[in-house]
């Protein structure tokens, strides 16, 4: 592990929050509900929520599914499992019931907590996991989960291997894999994010990101609780609050949608946005054009990093120094970065194409109850294969030139085709399909399907896409359904996903 700040010899995450702020009365939250927290304030509230969680019957190292609206308590309820032992286990609230079944028979939680108007359609589902409990929380402060927080606990003592999290990511066959993140892997992020962002007790930051994803729940807020700074916390984005806040506020972290609808805003001017220090874009691809127009609005370069679930962020553009558009920048402090022939995974020279790899205290633990999958995206002298493809230039900076599976990055959220395309070609009348993602001005890619018809068939692009929004959350819809004669392939018989991707690269390109 790096060495701890102050010297400070910590065991696990809550002792480090509690030494970087958490027993101050200083502002933590200021929330656009009018709640303000501080400090002490949260970290009561999430030793409450971890006594509320010991009471339903949860032990240390049981699993604990959260699929709840954004709030403080959600954010508080992240920390209550670090307090009291338990692993964090956040899903997207765009899952539906049949995908929620999925991850709580995976991970077998001991409870899991949604909204108070989902726990008549969840406790089903709960009920054929064995789940000990389903709470309620709202994103108001409510619910049965603050209803049982009464009092406080006696923190667990976890150790910096122990599992913090686990988070769920797609790949581009089966199913979804649950990613374990222990304290130590968070931790050792998180400070290599304050040291490289130079984030320190002045800041406030702008985060109207969502938190069931690495980039809110980790990456934003784990940042400014080591560096003691304090968040504007953002139930969503909205352009005209987040230009009234810039005066206030000195950073913000988010996805490329946020700067596309940010330059559409009048107000975004050098004067408005004098009094910020640092714009941060992950979680997708940024245009370049959306990174010039930016810094000819306002002076500020965006600075692009690039992180994985499985590891945090990887790598950044310097603070201090050239933010060359167009790259993640370089390997933040105590990760390493190579690029390397996939097949022997042997270092390739700087300039060479190749896959990336990582290594460091960053990298996660592996997937849960898949030690296959754990060995195969390990090599055998500990770099965890990304699966994405790039180079890093003689400099140092690192470029990312695609990806060798077919994931979709939309948003910010990761999609794999293949679920998408067995909903598809379950339909009447639907021979084959193929989902793939093509440059999006909003969202980094846009999700795209190609599918045609059975013979004697005729297909409706409204209709299919009706279906598949009662089937899967809305961040997987396709944007566009493409009714075609046939799908192109190679000469094994195999779908060229790539020749769809060239041929439809300016679908969602403005006109």
């Amino acid at each position: 592990m790096p060495q701890w700040h102050d010297g400070l010899a910590a065991r696990n995450l809550a002792e480090f929050a509690t030494s970087s702020g958490g027993s101050h009365d200083r502002l933590l939250l200021d929330c656009d509900d009018g709640r303000r927290f501080t400090f002490a304030e949260f970290w009561a509230l999430a030793g409450r929520l971890a006594f509320a969680l010991k009471q339903s019957g949860a032990t240390p190292g049981d699993r604990i599914a959260v699929q709840v609206d954004k709030s403080p308590e959600a954010i508080a309820l992240f920390w209550a499992c670090v307090r009291g032992g338990f692993i964090y286990l956040p899903l997207n609230t765009a899952y539906t019931a049949s995908e929620v079944t999925y991850f709580v028979e995976d991970a077998e939680p001991a409870a899991l907590i949604t909204t108070p108007m989902r726990v008549n359609e969840l406790a089903p589902v709960a009920a054929r996991a064995k789940c000990k409990v389903v709470l309620s929380l709202d994103d108001e402060g409510g619910g049965s989960l603050v209803d049982a927080a009464t009092s406080l606990i006696a923190d667990h003592v976890s150790n910096w291997d122990d599992l913090a999290a686990i988070l769920y990511t797609s790949g581009t066959t089966g199913r979804s894999k649950g990613a374990m993140l222990s304290h130590g892997n968070l931790a050792s992020n998180a400070l290599a994010l304050v040291e490289s962002w130079q984030f320190a007790a002045e800041d406030r930051l702008i985060h109207a990101l969502p938190v069931y994803h690495t980039h809110g729940l980790f990456t934003a807020t784990n940042t400014i609780l080591f560096s003691g700074g304090a968040m504007f916390f953002r139930r969503r984005f909205d352009a005209d609050d987040v230009m009234r806040l810039m005066p206030a506020a000195t950073a913000m972290m988010g996805v490329p949608t946020f700067y596309t609808r940010l330059l559409h805003h009048a107000g975004l001017t050098r004067a408005a946005t004098a009094h910020m220090r640092l714009f941060v874009s992950g979680s997708a691809p940024l245009l370049e054009e959306t990174h010039r127009d930016f810094q000819l609005r306002t002076g500020h370069a965006i600075l692009e990093r690039y992180g994985m679930t499985e590891t945090s962020m990887n790598t950044s553009n310097p603070y201090v120094g050239e933010r060359r558009v167009g790259t993640v920048g370089m390997p933040l402090p105590h990760i390493s970065v190579r690029v390397a022939d996939p097949h022997a995974h042997t270092e390739l020279p700087p300039e060479s194409d190749g896959m990336i790899e990582v290594k460091g205290p960053n990298v996660f633990k592996g997937y849960w109850r898949n030690p296959a999958k754990t060995a195969e995206d390990m090599t055998a002298d500990g770099w965890f294969i990304t699966g994405d493809m790039g180079r890093i230039s003689a400099d140092g900076y690192v470029t990312i030139s695609g990806r060798a599976k077919d994931l979709v990055i939309t948003g910010g959220f990761n999609v794999y085709p293949k679920e998408i395309e067995l909903v598809i070609d379950a339909l009447p009348g639907v021979l084959e399909s193929a989902a793939f993602g093509v440059a999006h001005p909003d969202f980094g890619e846009g999700v795209t399907a190609a599918v045609v018809a059975k013979p004697g068939t005729a297909l409706d692009e409204a209709a299919i896409l009706g279906h598949l929004k009662t089937q899967l959350a809305a961040f997987k819809c396709p944007k566009r359904i493409l009714i075609l004669p046939e799908l192109p392939r190679n000469a094994m018989g195999k779908v060229q996903k790539a020749v769809l991707r060239e041929r439809w690269k300016d679908l969602y390109r403005p006109v």
